[in-house]
């Protein structure tokens, strides 16, 4: 499985973006995507995940980040509204075949395919 993030760029604090992952290869609808990040100095932090529908946060995300899926186009999109300087980062996608509980998906090594990173840079 190959995974290919984009849609990162520079964004005023307030914006809005939207993230897209695309995956090729041997890939499954009934795994689970998922979203991370990872700011200067900082470990790679869990955003959102996404599984058979359902999705995932980070409570500090709640409400502005949504996950969402189409199958049909083997793409995950990550839609990031009233975006914040400390929302900058390099965001990462993310795959496993595994199908892991919701609250398990927040660990980094469940996850078997991950994407180059795209960067978001949010200005104040």
């Amino acid at each position: 499985v190959q995974l290919q993030a984009s849609g990162g760029g520079l964004v005023q604090a307030g914006g809005s973006l939207r993230l897209s992952c695309v995956a090729s290869g041997r890939t499954s609808s009934s795994g689970t995507m998922g979203w991370f990040r990872q700011s200067p100095g900082k470990e790679r932090e869990f955003v959102s995940a996404w599984r058979g529908g359902s999705q995932y946060y980070a409570d500090s995300l709640k409400g502005r980040f949504t996950i969402s899926r189409d199958n049909a186009k083997n793409t995950v999109y990550l839609q990031m509204n009233s975006l914040k300087p400390e929302d900058t980062g390099v965001y990462y996608c993310a795959a496993s075949s595994t199908a892991w509980a919701l609250s398990a998906s927040t660990n980094p090594n469940r996850y078997d395919y991950w994407g180059q990173g795209t960067l978001v840079t949010v200005s104040s």
